[in-house]
């Protein structure tokens, strides 16, 4: 009898533990954005976040959803990347509008087509074909596209498109190799090693300034414990052994990055000669 009533309490509370478990797993990775988030929208300078971390988180989850379709893990991880992807869309939105309001007189650069007025060109009216219109419509995506303003584009609209067709191409090839399980492993090692080395050039950029001025000492705190806390949730629910092995590797940045902030701070190597944002994030 007295086993039976244990087991009425601690059933629910199991249950709870893991509710409780899943719900972290699918928001923890985005809290560390919303202080990034506000103080942005607070300062209206965008200089302290890298979007390219946006880029990388993009492409990581969006491989990840694909990956699912090949090998069915857990919902938490799925809704994970859902949510993820939302929230760096909405971060890539911010930053624009900062940027673009901060920044007067500048060429507005486009994933697709030229985007001012001035930059396009007008001609009359006259007779035309269809071939001759595909190849100049052609040509101007591939005059207009220039890789030194890769992922630095004046709308928001442009991210999505890029994203879209980032999205539909990969889409197609992994429909049509979904059954090759040497292809589908191979996609979920891609997306998670991808978020993984999501703090490495952190770690370079500052081993290169002997200085962390300008990083966030909290963020990379909530770095450390979400991603311990991410590794640990894979390897008890048997998650794919991409998933352990990558949430392992990013363990180890986040404390490569924290063993700077001590080196540094402790024994300095030489003087910073530029300041950062306060609030900055793992950045590229």
């Amino acid at each position: 009898m007295e086993a039976g009533g244990l087991e009425w309490v601690l059933v629910p509370m199991q249950q709870l533990v893991s509710w409780g478990a899943a719900g972290a797993m699918v928001f923890g990775g985005v809290v560390p954005y919303i202080p990034q988030y506000r103080d942005i929208r607070r300062t209206q300078n965008a200089e302290g976040f890298s979007t390219y971390v946006c880029l990388v988180l993009l492409v990581a989850n969006i491989l990840r959803i694909l990956f699912w379709f090949g090998r069915r893990f857990e919902s938490p991880l799925l809704w994970q990347s859902i949510i993820m992807i939302i929230t760096m869309l909405l971060m890539l939105k911010l930053c624009t509008e900062v940027r673009v309001s901060n920044e007067l007189n500048i060429k507005r650069r486009s994933f697709a087509a030229a985007d001012s007025k001035d930059e396009e060109i007008k001609a009359p009216p006259k007779r035309s074909y269809l071939g001759t219109e595909l190849l100049l419509c052609s040509l101007g995506l591939l005059l207009d596209f220039d890789l030194n303003y890769f992922w630095h584009w004046s709308k928001f609209t442009d991210y999505v498109q890029c994203v879209l067709t980032f999205t539909g191409v990969t889409g197609y090839i992994t429909y049509l190799w979904l059954d090759s399980s040497l292809f589908v492993e191979t996609l979920g090692f891609l997306a998670v090693f991808t978020e993984a080395m999501l703090g490495v050039p952190q770690l370079y950029r500052n081993y290169q300034n002997r200085s962390t001025e300008g990083m966030s000492v909290k963020m990379v705190l909530m770095w450390t414990s979400g991603d311990t806390f991410k590794t640990v949730y894979f390897i008890l629910n048997q998650a794919p052994f991409q998933f352990s092995i990558c949430g392992l590797l990013q363990v180890f940045v986040d404390i490569a990055i924290l063993l700077q902030v001590y080196l540094y701070s402790y024994y300095p190597q030489k003087p910073v000669s530029h300041t950062a944002h306060p609030a900055s994030t793992k950045a590229l």
